[in-house]
């Protein structure tokens, strides 16, 4: 299933009756600095309570926590160019991946929302407008394939930091909505937004 556009446009079920308890959330982007090698940006992964904060410093995944407390959220690493090892079709070729076993996340668990942040955005003078063929798609681990895939218009000329999507808690079952939201706050900000000090 693909889902085109911004802002809310795209809604896929995850879980809810299919068995699919394991899934990789894969963030792709391209730097439009031509000739720049200095372009690093960083996916992450909030786990949220239903009063849309975090439950603990633990379950804020990024490049210098790589995963929750009990591994139900494990980013994959970090990319410093935004330069992906996949094949010539693009089609395995994810700058970032976030795994996530849904079986495992406590009930409190509500929402996780995926942001994705200019490291040094200030200082290099950079924004979203400097990217481009961003997206968030979300693969079945198991079999690898693709479940739901959202192709970003960056045309956030100011913008340090975006939340690329989310899944959220639905029953017994699991959505991911795209969302396309921009910040110009960085990902501090985002991280302020869901009760973090960092």
């Amino acid at each position: 299933m693909d889902i085109g556009g911004r802002s809310g446009a795209g809604v896929a079920l995850l879980s809810k009756g299919t068995g699919l308890t394991h899934i990789t959330v894969g963030l792709g982007w391209d730097p439009d600095l031509t000739g720049s090698t200095e372009f690093d940006l960083d996916a992450s992964a909030i786990a949220l309570t239903a009063d849309g904060r975090a439950p603990s410093r633990d379950f804020f995944v990024y490049f210098n926590n790589l995963s929750s407390p009990l591994s139900e959220i494990v980013h994959r690493g970090d990319n410093l160019t935004g330069e992906a090892d996949g094949d010539e079709s693009g089609e395995n070729a994810d700058d970032e991946q976030i795994d996530i076993h849904l079986d495992r996340l406590s009930r409190s668990i509500t929402r996780i929302v995926f942001p994705v942040s200019i490291y040094h955005a200030e200082d290099r003078q950079q924004s979203f407008g400097d990217v481009r063929n961003a997206y968030i798609r979300v693969l079945d681990t198991d079999s690898g394939t693709q479940v739901a895939r959202y192709d970003l218009t960056t045309q956030a000329a100011t913008e340090t930091a975006m939340l690329f999507g989310e899944v959220v808690r639905e029953g017994t079952g699991w959505t991911f909505r795209a969302l396309g939201e921009g910040r110009v706050t960085g990902l501090t900000g985002i991280a302020r937004e869901y009760g973090l000090d960092v």
